[in-house]
This record gives structure tokens, sequence and C-alpha cells, in this order.
């Protein structure tokens, strides 16, 4: 009995140590709310119910590398395929929270789903939950793209650039 514990242990102890490693002793990027926790509903004032702003967010742990955040937040369970809500790039890696309602300055709107450079809060038709995703990036380059930028523009242009990322993700239902 004794044995399996001490294996246990130092597969648990090998497996930490990898991981450590893989980022470099560093700790990873982080996203958060203090308005919801991950896999939690999204509160009512930031949905459909009240037309709401986007939730306040808070990044923690930026790799020392990174030279600007992005953000992607999208419904995977749309029924016409994912839905984008909202496309973020260049985001100053000095942004420790955005604001509800609010992006940093400097940061740059890229184009949702409905083509217009804005947030759009999850409005889920009836029936199941949704999941809604808020993705961070973070980027070893600023990024020169166009306002007309959306999801997979981003995506392409992220490509051999991410350093890290993280993702938060609020649910909501009707």
């Amino acid at each position: 009995m004794m044995r399996i514990l001490l294996c246990s242990i130092l597969i648990i102890c090998f497996t930490f140590s990898i991981a450590l490693a893989k980022k470099g002793g560093k700790r990873m990027l982080s996203l958060s709310s203090p308005a919801f926790q991950d896999q939690q509903l999204i509160p009512a004032n930031y949905t459909y119910q009240e037309k709401g702003p986007n939730p306040p967010l808070k990044i923690s742990d930026i790799p020392p590398r990174t030279k600007s955040l992005a953000l992607i937040m999208d419904d995977p369970d749309a029924p016409m395929g994912t839905f984008v809500h909202w496309v973020v790039f260049n985001l100053p890696i000095t942004t420790k929270i955005i604001e509800e309602g609010k992006l940093p300055k400097g940061a740059e709107v890229g184009q949702n789903s409905i083509r217009q450079n804005s947030y759009i809060c999850p409005q889920p038709p009836p029936g199941k939950v949704h999941h809604y995703n808020f993705k961070l990036y973070a980027l070893d380059v600023q990024l020169a793209l166009a306002a007309s930028t959306t999801k997979d523009k981003l995506e392409k242009a992220m490509r051999g650039h991410i350093i890290d990322q993280a993702t938060l993700t609020g649910l909501c239902k009707r």
C-alpha cells in the first residue's frame, strides 16, 4: 500500500514539474470575472434580459514576452454555427481589468457575426444552455489589422504568435 502511495506521489510531482518546465516555471495566463465563475451562469444584467454591457474581466499572469493581447467571445452552441460576439485585439499588456462596458485605451475592436464593431451580449434562443467562451491570447506582436477584422482574420494573424492563452466560459439559457 505504501509503495503505491509513494509511486502515485512521484507521478504527480513528475507531471507537475513537466507542466512547469513547459511554461518555463512561469504561471499561466489567467482570465476571470468578478461577475461570474468559469462554467457558471452569466448574471442577467450582462445578457439579453438587460441588453447588457460586457461583463468585467480580470487578466493576470501575462507572460513576459507579451507585446499585445487579443480577446474573442463566441457561442459555439448557436443554431447556425459558432456566433461571434466580440473581437478585440491590441489590448495593451498593462491591462489587468476590462471594465464593464468599456475597453482600455488603445484596444481595437473587430467585427462580430453581424458585422458590427461592437460587443453583443449573450442572447441564446429558447432551449438548451449556451456556452459563451471568452478566449484571451497573449501575443508576441502588435497586430496591424483593419477595423473590418473578423474572428477568422484575427485567428489567422495570430498564428505563430500565441505565447499563451486562457478561456473563461460563461453560461446562459432562456
